[in-house]
This record gives structure tokens, C-alpha cells and sequence, in this order.
């Protein structure tokens, strides 16, 4: 008795040639040079603020927080840059130029919120304010990058929030944001991204 192969239905076949081209049609229109490995390093430096700068006086809480934000702009953008050299990423094409736009929006707001919460002395509003838009970054310019990005912006929105309700908290929160989150979905990103 002979057994012949079931034959392959054509159907199958074309769906799973149209996924393949609708997911590289998502590939070329966002931007992918996110980096994992990166983020898991802020992460690190992260956490290590957030336990020195516990109980510090607002103004050396702010200092700390500070040189904390220039270096994870320092290894995000080098991380990003090595990304994207491997990958052959185009760093003024339209996806990159949106995901740019959409994700410095929402920080350089942080940024003068941040000068004018100082000069009025409220620091304590500061957390709430920084996770709340470093969270609005990602959900914004997630349309424009890989999936997990809008989650990650969403979950920095919540702690935001709740830095908001709970200003007392307000560092823990930052180093659970700043520092867990970047570990946590650098790693993720690193391992299903490409590093």
C-alpha cells in the first residue's frame, strides 16, 4: 500500500506569503534600532541611583537623578548607534525621522517642566512628572517602532501615576520604572530584536 503525501492546500501557501510580506512591510516602515542591551544597561545604573539618591536633600536627589539621565542618554544613544550600524539602519529615513519626533516630544517637555518645577521647589512632583512623560515617549513613538514599545510606555505611565498619588514614593518608583522596566525589556528586546 502506497501512501501519497497529503497535498499541500494553496490557501495555506498564500497565507503564510502574504504574513511574510505584511511583516516586512512593518519592518520597513518602523523603526527597529531600539536597543536591548542598552536599555539593560541603564537599567542597571538606574537601580544604583535610585539607592544612593534615597532620602539624599532635593537638591542632591536632583543631581543624582541628573548625571543618571545624561548617562542613560550617553549609552542609548551609543547602543542605538552600534544597533543600527549592524543592522544597516538609516538614521534619517521617514520611519526613523517619525519614531525621533514622536519619542523627544514628549522629554524635552520633561525637560522645561523639570527647570520649572526646580526654580518653585517642587521636587516632589518630579517622579511623577518624568515617568508620566518618558512613559508618553514611548507610547507615542511605539507607532512608529516595534511592538513591545507602546506596553513598556504604558507600564511607565502607570508608575508615573501612581508617583502622582504616592509623591513620597516617588524614588522607588523611579528606580522600579527607570531601572526594573530597562531591565526588564532590554533583555526582552535584546533576545527578540537583535540585541
Amino acid at each position: 500500500m502506497c501512501f501519497m503525501p497529503e497535498p499541500v492546500r494553496i490557501g495555506d501557501h498564500a497565507l503564510d506569503n502574504l504574513r511574510y510580506i505584511r511583516e516586512t512591510m512593518e519592518r520597513a516602515g518602523s523603526f527597529t534600532s531600539i536597543p536591548g542591551w542598552g536599555g539593560f544597561i541603564i537599567g542597571n545604573t538606574a537601580i544604583v541611583t535610585a539607592i544612593f539618591s534615597q532620602g539624599l536633600p532635593p537638591e542632591r536627589w536632583l543631581r543624582n537623578w541628573l548625571i543618571e539621565a545624561a548617562l542613560a542618554v550617553v549609552i542609548g544613544f551609543t547602543a542605538m548607534a552600534i544597533k543600527g550600524r549592524r543592522a544597516g539602519v538609516d538614521f534619517t529615513a521617514a520611519p526613523s525621522r517619525r519614531f525621533f519626533a514622536s519619542y523627544f516630544a514628549p522629554l524635552i517637555t520633561a525637560a522645561i517642566l523639570t527647570f520649572m518645577l526646580w526654580r518653585g521647589g517642587f521636587y516632589a512632583a518630579m517622579p511623577a512628572t518624568w515617568l508620566l512623560l518618558y512613559g508618553t515617549s514611548f507610547v507615542s513613538s511605539g507607532a512608529f517602532s516595534i511592538r513591545v514599545i507602546p506596553l513598556m510606555g504604558i507600564l511607565y505611565m502607570l508608575l508615573g501615576a501612581a508617583a502622582a498619588v504616592a509623591p513620597r514614593a516617588g524614588n522607588v518608583l523611579m528606580g522600579v520604572g527607570f531601572g526594573g522596566l530597562h531591565l526588564i525589556f532590554g533583555l526582552l528586546i535584546a533576545r527578540r530584536y537583535g540585541g
